[in-house]
């Protein structure tokens, strides 16, 4: 059998060039789909050298379109939307409609048909989510006012797209040759009524029975425990409805995907949906804008640079003018304004498939898709230099504006000392918050997740939006004058990274982080972290603690190794909580310290009573772990201190 078949080598090709040109545009900071679409360029039939089959990778974007369309619907927030409703509906619409009739003219002026212009400029209209969404979160202004506007006005910007992939097709066939002769009725308003029906039928059958059906399938298949099973629905649910939504209404693969997100968005295992589904859907966009790219012609360039200066024109100027006006027209500062406008100064995703739509349609010229392509390149180029420029004029404008100061980004800085920097709120971070709460220390939560920093704010905590590995998000938490870093992340890799860091921004940082495994026990001790605590090891502690049998019938918890010697106690629940306050204390061996100190912290994680508190007392030190020192002081043994450094951290 031949080892090189047309499917695997335009995977191969496309992933392998797409990574390599990524990661150059990466490393010159620039996003990296222009390396993806570099990509397809150099494999595509425009250029010299091996040619990508240019079927195969149609089909292929077709499942990223559905896979990019499905992460949409994933994160698409009502609440997000509604909260910015008043400036990004009107806003976003306004500038859409100012940028296609920019479009239109350009259009006209090239001798193309109205529909033609049309399509052409509902293409330059719409933002990148993609690049949109990574220059806010680079610049940590997401949760800012500015951009939760810019968030808002993307929504409102992919929804009109979606409307318009669905109209797309009815539009087509009212415009061709065989309904040129007949009226009005049959050749326009029939097929547009039939689609629209179409397309409420599907969306009521999504919201009466898929919103029922597809949450259960995924909680079924959560509790069989199989997270191959889990997978593999969530990936059923968006290629099967997007699908079925194709071939029993008629309407776009992109609605049935955008829609199977939206309703699986409701589910509290969503996130766990978007991160299973995370690097497929990522392998698969990259192959949509390899896809893309190779319908690309570089003679564009030179055969059509005014069309083309024309194009990036309306892209970085005109949408960007216009969206600048309206915002200032809300009474929003210059700053917010600028903001806004430089967000959207480029195309993206939603504009190559409405580009590629339209020209299988037959309602734009190719011509006018190697327009976008190109006019998409060179903005996406552009991006971080008006965003950069924009930057640097903010001083300014505060200086000349009068008004209530506003962050300039995500990062304000904590006014807390002494404090704990806790590291992911996940289900073992809020467990960790909770403990830290209800023993009085102060602390913040850093959490890059948006749903999860929802959670901690809910719940009443300070929260840092960002990545700990990053050196100004600990600078923001006030890692310097920390006492505790606690790293709750499940990743050993990462967890790595945030444990280098915090060690390099502060030595004497005490860093206690999460593990699956030994050898990621070891990776993380290598890179800075004192305490590295095993879930496994603690589970089988917890488990053989409530056995309690005699010591001499215990086997060993760990494998014979040179601090397996130390041994670690058999303790019940009571005694546990005290080497937990002793823990948290950091108390060494023979500090002194006072009983009743003990008692109120370990009353904090539970209701043990002092009698029992006292028998505690009494079996550490029956166990040698601690010493009674009289006058109601006891102290921890060295055999202590090194079973509370395995003492859980409430």
């Amino acid at each position: 059998m031949p080892h090189h078949t047309p499917l695997i080598a335009t995977i191969v090709a496309g992933l392998t060039v797409a990574f390599a040109l990524g990661a150059l545009a990466h490393r010159f900071r620039i996003s990296p789909l222009v390396g993806y679409l570099a990509a397809g360029v150099l494999v595509g039939p425009f250029t010299p050298g091996y040619v990508a089959d240019a079927g195969l990778a149609q089909e292929l974007a077709e499942i990223g379109v559905i896979l990019l369309m499905f992460g949409v619907g994933l994160h698409f927030s009502l609440k997000d939307l509604l909260s910015v409703r008043a400036i990004a509906i009107p806003g976003a619409l306004g500038q859409m409609a100012a940028a296609t009739l920019l479009g239109m003219g350009l259009g006209y002026l090239m001798g193309w048909p109205p529909v033609a212009g049309l399509v052409f400029g509902l293409a330059l209209s719409v933002a990148s989510t993609v690049v949109l969404l990574r220059a806010l979160q680079e610049r940590r202004i997401v949760q800012t006012d500015k951009g939760r506007i810019a968030v808002g006005w993307l929504i409102v910007e992919d929804l009109a797209m979606v409307l318009a992939l669905v109209l797309l097709p009815a539009l087509a066939g009212a415009l061709a040759p065989s309904a040129a002769g007949a009226d009005m009725v049959s050749a326009w308003m029939l097929p547009l009524a039939i689609t629209i029906g179409k397309v409420i039928a599907f969306v009521a059958f999504m919201l009466i029975v898929g919103r029922r059906v597809i949450p259960w399938i995924l909680h079924w298949t959560a509790h069989t425990g199989s997270r191959e099973l889990f997978r593999l629905a969530v990936l059923a649910i968006a290629l099967g409805v997007a699908f079925g939504a194709a071939l029993l209404f008629d309407v776009s693969f992109a609605l049935g995907a955008f829609f199977a997100g939206m309703l699986l968005a409701e589910s509290e295992l969503s996130q766990r949906a978007a991160e299973e589904t995370l690097p497929l859907r990522d392998a698969f966009a990259v192959l949509f804008f390899v896809s893309v790219g190779m319908l690309f012609n570089p003679n564009v360039l030179v055969d059509q640079i005014w069309p083309l200066l024309a194009t990036v024109a309306i892209i970085v100027f005109g949408k960007s003018l216009a969206a600048f006006v309206i915002v200032r027209g809300f009474r929003h500062d210059n700053a917010t304004a600028l903001t806004i406008a430089a967000s959207l100064a480029q195309i993206g995703e939603f504009s190559f498939i409405l580009a590629g739509l339209g020209v299988g349609l037959n309602l734009l010229p190719e011509e006018g898709r190697d327009l976008i392509l190109g006019g998409a390149i060179i903005s996406i180029l552009l991006n971080p230099l008006i965003f950069a420029a924009v930057m640097r004029t903010r001083p300014k404008l505060k200086a000349i504006e009068v008004k209530a100061p506003e962050p300039a980004n995500d990062f304000l800085p904590t006014a807390l000392t002494e404090h704990v920097i806790l590291v992911g709120f996940g289900r073992v971070g809020a467990a960790v918050a909770e403990g830290l709460e209800a023993a009085g220390r102060p602390f913040l939560v850093v959490e890059l997740d948006d749903a999860s920093r929802r959670r901690a704010r809910t719940a009443g905590f300070e929260v840092l939006a960002g990545n700990a590995a990053d050196p100004q998000v600990l600078a923001a938490a006030g890692a310097v004058a920390a006492r505790k870093l606690i790293c709750t992340i499940p990743d050993g890799f990462e967890a790595g990274g945030v444990t280098e860091e915090a060690r390099r921004v502060n030595p004497d940082l005490r860093i206690i982080a999460r593990a699956h495994s030994d050898a990621e026990v070891e990776h993380l001790r290598k890179h800075g972290c004192d305490l590295a605590i095993s879930g496994e090891r603690e589970l089988a502690a917890a488990m053989l603690a409530q056995l309690r049998p005699a010591k001499e019938e215990l086997p060993p918890l760990v494998p014979p190794a040179p601090a397996a010697a130390e041994g670690r106690a058999l303790l019940d629940d009571a005694e546990w909580a005290l080497l937990s306050v002793a823990r948290l204390d950091e108390l060494a061996a023979g500090q002194a310290v006072d009983r009743e100190g003990l008692f109120e912290g370990a009353e904090r994680l539970g209701s043990f009573g002092t009698e029992r508190l006292q028998s505690a007392v009494a079996g550490l030190i029956a166990k040698d772990l601690m010493a009674d020192l009289g006058g109601g002081r006891v102290a921890l043994t060295s055999a202590g201190v090194r079973n509370a450094a395995h003492a859980p951290v409430y």
